[in-house]
């Protein structure tokens, strides 16, 4: 992201704690004790970023071939 707005610098500082957990359940947290706030922020920003473009790439690409009601029918 460049330019950020307050909600997007909001949301990235939002992230920290669930990131820090998920360091934690993988046992990779002692790897990031030294790193700062920036750091973190920044490994964030990439994984977000990549997951955005991602999703907008796709949006352009239909997802299943024929009508979009192909699914079987549930029932």
């Amino acid at each position: 992201m460049i330019d950020k707005t307050a909600r997007e610098t909001q949301a990235i500082k939002d992230a920290r704690h669930p990131f820090a957990e998920a360091l934690t359940v993988l046992g990779l947290m002692a790897h990031f004790h030294h790193r700062s706030a920036s750091d973190i922020d920044r490994l964030i920003e990439a994984a977000v970023t990549g997951y955005v473009e991602s999703m907008q790439r796709q949006a352009g690409v239909q997802e299943r071939s024929g009508t979009p009601f192909d699914d079987p029918i549930p029932f």
